[in-house]
């Protein structure tokens, strides 16, 4: 005799009909642990210190310069820039001996954010408000902006910089600058306009423009 398979889902006693008890469901199943994060890649130790070979003690002179000779600070502002470039392998993808400009950018920018943090305490301790300064000359930006004009023109060839000199940082016209360099009017014109060329490109890679 076949037997109803609904007919097991209860038991009776006497007149009152016991269900059945039914199965527990199932427990759900864990959550997936979430993937870790992958790690940000940073520079070859082997590269960074080829960067500080090639590049660090040129930093260092120059964040003397600007930081008025406080070695410490000017050592701060380098092993930031470093830190900066161990951070951002992309940045030197080029090779070490290319990243010259974009170090002496990150350099300058964090000496300018020291200058301005140090200029902000001095102003709390002597509890002015910002309005105070509203509008206020910054000079560390004439010094970082002539700091990075005189580095981008030290790769110029000698006889172009003495005419770049002499033109607009002296302010001598074409004639005295013929007659101090001792070349023709036409010479001075001449290595003027090719010493510009060749400033431009320098110039725009340390985020700069020529203004001359």
């Amino acid at each position: 005799m076949a037997i109803d398979a609904t007919a097991l889902a209860g038991t009776t006693t006497g007149d009152a009909r016991v269900p059945a008890v039914p199965a527990p469901p199932a427990a759900p199943a864990a959550p997936a642990a979430p993937a870790a994060p992958a790690a940000r890649p940073t520079l070859d130790q082997d590269v960074l210190a080829e960067l500080y070979r090639l590049h660090g003690g040129y930093l260092l002179r120059a964040m003397l310069r600007v930081t008025s000779g406080d070695r410490g600070k000017a050592e701060d502002i380098v092993q930031e820039t470093l830190l900066r470039a161990w951070q951002n392998p992309a940045a030197v993808q080029r090779g070490p001996e290319h990243s010259r400009p974009w170090l002496f950018t990150v350099a300058r920018r964090i000496a300018i954010d020291h200058y301005r943090m140090q200029a902000a305490r001095a102003q709390e301790v002597a509890d002015e408000t910002p309005e105070d300064h509203a509008g206020a000359h910054d000079p560390y930006d004439e010094v970082l902006v002539a700091q990075d004009m005189a580095v981008a023109m030290a790769e110029l060839q000698p006889h172009h910089r003495d005419v770049l000199v002499q033109l607009h940082m002296k302010g001598r016209s074409m004639v005295e600058v013929a007659q101090v360099l001792g070349v023709p009017v036409g010479t001075v014109k001449s290595r003027s306009f090719y010493a510009v060329r060749a400033l431009r490109p320098i110039l725009e890679a340390r985020g700069m423009a020529w203004a001359g």
